[in-house]
């Protein structure tokens, strides 16, 4: 498969060296490394698929320009439009010219990730009562630093995508009850530090800063058998998995538990994985992007209204 990628910032400059000898250029209309300024300067033969890592203002358009052309598309998260008709519009085009679009969520393959929905599926927790997630890093000052990077929902888009996605992968289609418990700005235009949470069963609580000076993830949940824990990604290791097993009445639980120390796997499986189903045809599913796009909406107008918890 032949894939252009779109975009050559930090995440471009990943996506291109994991395409490895698939990938036959670059877009971008600044980098000197680009072998076209502009999308549409690319001759339509020359790609199969194209990996869109640019800003969110211009994706909806280059996407499609891309699925109006047959071109299989796996594009950087969050996948925003002005509205969810813009998004259901694209994957009917998307299914219409046989193209696959495809958004990246690559803590999807993270492989504790894997594990703890593979434990929640399996039932041996028994009812679920509450998860909660934190995910920090430590790029305020370069987030200030970027006018298109430091604007809107700040870190919600960027981080609570990520989070919510998780939630969504590890339950399933989960309701849509998230609420704004805090939204601050300590350094930041945007909300630099936000909380919210989901009454119900499981209760669910996601934390994301930019404030963490130390890039780090955490996630606690507690069921009625037992409870799992998470602590770090693999690219932040060592990476930690612990699965408790409850004693009644009470006592010291029984572990199970593996640590990573290991690179990041996610972006070359992630990359498999688009290549895999480009080469089965699979058809174009943005249900995961309309839920997301109209939940983060939400949050961000409660946000910007000055609504908390």
């Amino acid at each position: 498969m032949k894939v252009i990628v779109v975009g050559y910032g930090v995440q471009g400059h990943k996506r291109f060296r994991v395409a490895g000898e698939d990938a036959v250029g670059i877009v971008d209309p600044v980098t000197p490394e680009a072998n076209w300024r502009r999308l549409e300067d690319v001759p339509a033969d020359s790609f199969d698929a194209a990996i869109v890592c640019t800003p969110d203002a211009p994706k909806i358009e280059l996407l499609r320009y891309l699925l109006e052309r047959g071109k299989h598309v796996l594009v950087e998260k969050p996948l925003f439009a002005a509205n969810g008709d813009e998004l259901r519009a694209l994957e009917a085009l998307a299914r219409r010219t046989g193209a696959l679009c495809l958004t990246a969520y690559n803590h999807r393959f993270e492989p504790h990730f894997v594990r703890m929905r593979a434990l929640l599926q399996s039932g041996r927790l028994g009812s679920v009562y509450r998860c909660r997630m934190f995910y920090g890093n430590g790029t305020a000052r370069l987030v200030r630093n970027s006018v298109w990077r430091d604007s809107g929902d700040g870190v919600l888009g960027d981080l609570g995508s990520h989070l919510l996605d998780t939630v969504r992968f590890w339950f399933g289609d989960v309701a849509d009850t998230f609420r704004i418990v805090s939204a601050e700005r300590f350094e930041n235009r945007a909300p630099d530090h936000v909380v919210i949470a989901a009454e119900g069963r499981p209760q669910i609580e996601l934390e994301m800063t930019l404030l963490s000076w130390r890039n780090h993830f955490t996630c606690d949940i507690f069921a009625e058998h037992g409870s799992a824990h998470i602590e770090s990604l693999c690219k932040w290791g060592p990476s930690s998995f612990i699965h408790r097993t409850r004693v009644l009445p009470s006592g010291r639980p029984p572990e199970e538990s593996q640590v990573l120390v290991q690179d990041d796997p996610t972006w070359a499986l992630e990359y498999a994985h688009f290549k895999q189903l480009c080469e089965v045809r699979a058809a174009t599913d943005l249900a995961n992007d309309i839920w997301l796009h109209r939940a983060l909406m939400r949050l961000g107008d409660e946000i910007r209204a000055g609504r908390a918890a």
